[in-house]
């Protein structure tokens, strides 16, 4: 049917009123009370609010009320559909021995010096068919569905070569045209050295130039990949390095994201911010004067998103996250993300980074669930689309069967959720 009627929720989280910042991240627009409804027509929202007001303006707006489909939220939540604003998401081969040398005492620099890491994966997705690939990625976005997440953004980087970033953002705009989950592609070539530049004299400055003078425009010709990301970090690329690349990627009108300070200050959060980045990703060693600089371009009208990794921190078993609470405090937009990768945060649930968000970081729920919502949506530079729940907005919805969203990060590593709804169809459902 073309409509879709959501009736009998007794709460409605609707993010409603932009990005979120400071005290406002708190904020989750929520509408209580008994038989609260959303109304959608041909993928978009309609009308929220009581059951009364929701079916005068399907009338009022000339719509028979025979031709909406009834998804019964049965005393449930409703809050917009999930968004994972950091993803990994194609890739072959897994890492678990390394994750066991890490409960040895192996570092991630040490890891990836040895040829592991991000190499490891880079050998097995160069080796890997694109069946293979869309085989695998497959199965995590339905994972991913089925943990509410409706648009994700999704990274090239394991190939490091023209050929496989290539072959990694087409499959990536393929599976984005299978849906349901929407895909945000992101070229990220300069996610590590490989292996055949690290004997040369100068090499990793010889690999900056074949990202920019290679890659990137074959990438930008190829017309997929909407963001260009840098790894900026200790052992990896610099700030010069990695400024070189971002402004390159700007000639070639890609938007820009960063990797940023993850390991130790390198400053990617400074960098961010002079650049004009939409997100700062990691961000668990960011300067003092990198804090500062996403406070100024906060204030300044032209924000960066902290998009943090609780999952990742954890996973590394660091023990020391981002500054969450220092940057919501300071004005500065926090979203997270699962940063599903092979290596290092291998999940696909965005409830399970609520929950280390809220017990690791100090958010409140509210805070947690901003930031995959309107925030994450914001950092992708699809909050006029997705992200809330608002009349126009695009019928992106999870009904969850909790009545609170507190209830969303306590059920810790619990599938909570009744039914997905993805541009107003029901993709996933639960009894």
């Amino acid at each position: 049917m073309p409509g879709l009627l959501i009736e009998g929720a007794v709460s409605v989280a609707t993010m409603a009123g932009g990005l979120r910042r400071g005290a406002a991240q708190a904020d989750a627009a929520v509408l209580t009370g008994p038989g609260l409804a959303i109304a959608a027509w041909r993928s978009r929202i309609l009308a929220v609010g009581s059951r009364d007001d929701v079916h005068r303006q399907i009338a009022a707006d000339g719509y028979p009320l025979e031709a909406f489909e009834r998804l019964d939220a049965a005393g449930g939540l409703v809050t917009p559909g999930l968004v994972d604003a950091h993803t990994h998401l194609v890739f072959a081969g897994t890492r678990e021995v390394e994750w066991q040398m890490r409960t040895h005492g192996a570092g991630y620099l040490e890891i990836l010096a040895a040829g592991g890491g991000i190499l490891s994966t880079v050998a097995a997705t160069r080796a890997a068919s694109d069946e293979e690939l869309l085989t695998g990625a497959r199965r995590r976005l339905a994972e991913m569905l089925a943990n509410g997440t409706t648009t994700a953004e999704a990274k090239s980087g394991y190939g490091l070569d023209v050929v496989t970033e290539l072959r990694l953002l087409e499959v990536i705009g393929r599976l984005g045209g299978e849906g349901p989950v929407q895909l945000v592609p992101t070229f990220l070539g300069a996610h590590a050295v490989p292996a055949e530049y690290r004997g040369r004299p100068n090499g990793t400055d010889a690999y900056v130039a074949s990202v920019i003078d290679d890659q990137l425009p074959q990438v930008a010709r190829q017309g997929i990949a909407r963001f260009c990301d840098v790894f900026c970090e200790t052992g990896v690329f610099d700030a010069a390095q990695t400024g070189r690349i971002l402004r390159a990627a700007a000639g070639h009108g890609l938007a820009r994201r960063i990797h940023a300070d993850e390991l130790a200050p390198s400053g990617g959060a400074e960098l961010a911010a002079e650049t004009g980045c939409l997100s700062a990703d990691h961000l668990a060693a960011a300067s003092e004067e990198g804090i500062a600089a996403l406070v100024r371009v906060a204030d300044s009208g032209h924000p960066v998103v902290a998009t943090l990794l609780p999952a990742t921190s954890w996973f590394l078993g660091q023990h020391h996250f981002a500054p969450a609470r220092r940057f919501i405090d300071a004005g500065v937009s926090v979203a997270l993300a699962t940063d599903l990768n092979p290596g290092t945060s291998p999940t696909v649930s965005l409830p399970l980074v609520m929950s280390i968000a809220c017990v690791e970081m100090g958010l409140t729920p509210a805070e947690a669930l901003a930031g995959i919502t309107i925030n994450a949506a914001h950092s992708l530079g699809l909050d006029s689309e997705i992200g809330s729940i608002e009349p126009g907005k695009q019928a992106d919805l999870v009904i969850w069967d909790v009545s609170t969203l507190e209830q969303i990060p306590y059920w810790l590593g619990s599938n909570r959720i009744r039914a997905v709804v993805k541009r107003g169809a029901t993709v996933v459902t639960r009894a």
